[in-house]
C-alpha cells in the first residue's frame, strides 16, 4: 500500500506521493497505454504503484531530470518557499540519487517534484512572471512557451481569469525539456469567444527563473496583440 512517513536517507514524493498524473484515465483509454503497449489488467488497480519502475528507468535516461525540492509538504512545494534549488543543488530522484549521499546532515529529508502523465516522465521546473501591457482589462487566459539552447516547450498556462494591464502574474512551469539557456519567450492570450471591440493585450516583461540553477532570464516586449496572435519577446 505504500507509506507516507519518511524512512530513507532521501525520501522523494513525486506529485505529492499519492495520485500520479495519467492514472486517472477511464477504462477505455487505459486499455492501450500511451506507450502503445497493453500492460494488462493490473494497471486498473495498480497504475500509481507501477509508475515507480517507469520513473526509475526514465531517471537513467535523464540523469539531469527528476530534481527533488526539499519541502515540508507538497502544498508548500507549490509555493515559492522551496524554489529554487539551494546552493548545494537538488538531488535527483531515481538512479542518480546517490550523488547526494552524505550531503544532508539529517536522514528522512522529504523532496517533492512533479512528473509527466506519460513517458517521458522527467520534467524541469521554472518560475515564470508575466507583466501585462494594454489599455483595458479583459477576461481570458495567458499561455507562454519557452525557447532555449536545449529545445522549446509546448504552451503552458500562466493565469486564467481577469487580465489587468500593468499587473504581474507568477506561475510555475514543469517543462518537458531541459531548456538550458532561455533565449526567447512566446506569449499568447485568448478568451475563447469573439469580442467585437477587438481588444489587445501584450507582455511588457517576462522573467524566467530556472529551478535547478536559480538563474534568471528577463525578456521585454514592445507591442500588444489580439487574441490568438503570438507575441515574441527577446532578452531585454
Amino acid at each position: 500500500f505504500g507509506m507516507s512517513p519518511a524512512i530513507g536517507h532521501l525520501d522523494f514524493y513525486p506529485n505529492g506521493g499519492q495520485q500520479m498524473p495519467g492514472c486517472g484515465k477511464n477504462p477505455v483509454s487505459q486499455i492501450v497505454d500511451l506507450d502503445g503497449i497493453w500492460e494488462g489488467t493490473r494497471d486498473f488497480v495498480a497504475c500509481n504503484h507501477l509508475r515507480s519502475y517507469k520513473y526509475y528507468s526514465d531517471s537513467i535516461i535523464y540523469p539531469d531530470g527528476f530534481l527533488g525540492y526539499s519541502c515540508a509538504s507538497y502544498d508548500v512545494f507549490e509555493t515559492e518557499t522551496c524554489f529554487p534549488c539551494p546552493q548545494e543543488g537538488c538531488p535527483n530522484m531515481g538512479h542518480f540519487a546517490d550523488k547526494f549521499k552524505g550531503k544532508f546532515k539529517n536522514d528522512f529529508v522529504k523532496f517533492y517534484l512533479n512528473t509527466g502523465e506519460t513517458k517521458d516522465f522527467a520534467l524541469w521546473r521554472y518560475k515564470v512572471t508575466v507583466t501585462l501591457s494594454g489599455k483595458s482589462k479583459v477576461k481570458g487566459y495567458v499561455n507562454i512557451a519557452l525557447y532555449g539552447s536545449g529545445g522549446n516547450t509546448r504552451q503552458h498556462q500562466i493565469v486564467k481569469g481577469t487580465l489587468k494591464p500593468d499587473n504581474s502574474y507568477t506561475s510555475f512551469i514543469d517543462a518537458e525539456v531541459n531548456i538550458g539557456t532561455v533565449t526567447k519567450v512566446k506569449f499568447l492570450w485568448n478568451n475563447n469567444w469573439i469580442n467585437p471591440t477587438l481588444p489587445k493585450l501584450g507582455a511588457a516583461t517576462i522573467t524566467v527563473q530556472s529551478g535547478e540553477t536559480g538563474k534568471e532570464f528577463r525578456f521585454c516586449g514592445s507591442e500588444t496583440v489580439r487574441e490568438d496572435v503570438l507575441q515574441t519577446l527577446t532578452p531585454c
